[in-house]
């Protein structure tokens, strides 16, 4: 990509988009194209496809989804399978339409099968049942995945895929209710560890209201006590964590460096897209552990083993990406220490 090229970067605002528009604002790229969703709805066919008629970009980064936990993914199946598939085929299909050079879509591991060999592998992909919990998600991702070769092979387009393990980073959602496990742990354990010490309005402040006993509530039903904090499933499952910044960077270096060509296989072209994770994993009872040794809670962690554990295990096999030229850079205890001081400042 030459540093003036058109790129758009779909999901800008979210921990992957705002994430590559760092890198690539560092790199120094400087015709850089974003909206937000109320400047740009990309489930609404009309918009999309004016939006591409009128900017023509050259370059593509489909980081726009609507994501969320095990709570969110299970409990509003039909928005996550609608809106992403929305989102997918209309910046897919214009991206082909106004000749887009290149274009990368981000999907999730979530698309392996449950049972899925650990490591997974790139081949591993429609080879069993998948997870229930997340199931239309990873539907709508593989989709993704699909429509990209399918349009490779019959326009010749250049759309690549990659497959993020379980990210955080900057701008990460600690929503209670609907974040990933790793950002929610963070606030849990700080709301916490407030609560033991006594910070009444802190607390408050932190969850938006104006009643320490309305707090009390709030933290209740989310299993946090100045005692200890509440863990869905028994805290045995395996996950595997890559840092966003370090996600982004291996995004734009595919972009810089990858082609469908280098991934296309001789005989049957299928399972053309990328992993992209540390080839590292961690238990969540571990992971728990960690963070509060990060944030100072000294109270005690229970597991509510009534709760799904979803998957046993998760891990991405990287070789693909290692061969292509491309290895992360933080670990995972740098990189908590890292969002835990942004989450304080935030």
């Amino acid at each position: 990509m030459k540093k003036d090229a058109k790129i758009y970067i779909a999901g800008h605002r979210g921990l992957v988009g705002s994430a590559i528009k760092q890198d690539l604002e560092g790199k120094g790229y400087t015709n850089l194209i974003y909206k937000t969703h109320k400047e740009l709805d990309l489930t609404n066919t009309l918009e999309v496809e004016t939006f591409f008629n009128t900017e023509q970009p050259e370059y593509v980064f489909l980081a726009a989804a609507k994501v969320g936990g095990i709570i969110a993914n299970n409990t509003y199946r039909a928005d996550f399978i609608h809106t992403n598939l929305m989102i997918q085929n209309n910046v897919i299909h214009q991206s082909y339409k106004t000749n887009v050079k290149k274009l990368l879509f981000l999907g999730s591991t979530c698309i392996y099968p449950k049972e899925a060999p650990q490591p997974m592998t790139e081949d591993s992909l429609l080879t069993g049942v998948l997870e229930y919990t997340n199931e239309p998600y990873a539907i709508a991702k593989i989709a993704g995945i699909k429509m990209c070769e399918s349009y490779n092979l019959q326009y010749g387009t250049n759309f690549l895929s990659v497959m993020p393990t379980n990210l955080y980073g900057y701008n990460d959602n600690f929503d209670l209710e609907k974040s990933h496990v790793l950002p929610a742990l963070i606030r849990k354990m700080h709301l916490a560890k407030l609560l033991s010490e006594g910070k009444e309005e802190e607390v408050m402040q932190d969850l938006g209201v104006s009643a320490f006993a309305k707090a009390e509530e709030i933290l209740q039903k989310y299993g946090v006590s100045s005692s200890s904090v509440e863990i869905w499933g028994t805290g045995a499952p395996r996950r595997e964590f890559l840092w966003s910044k370090d996600m982004a960077n291996a995004c734009v270096f595919i972009m810089e460096h990858i082609n469908f060509e280098d991934v296309k296989p001789a005989g049957a072209i299928r399972n053309t897209h990328i992993n992209i994770g540390t080839g590292e994993d961690i238990s969540i009872k571990e992971l728990a552990q960690t963070i509060q040794k990060t944030v100072g809670f000294s109270g005690k962690l229970t597991f509510n083993t009534s709760k799904p554990d979803g998957t046993l295990r998760k891990l991405t096999d990287v070789s693909k990406l290692h061969t292509l030229g491309w290895k992360h850079k933080i670990q995972l205890q740098e990189g908590v220490e890292k969002l835990y001081a942004w989450y304080l400042k935030k």
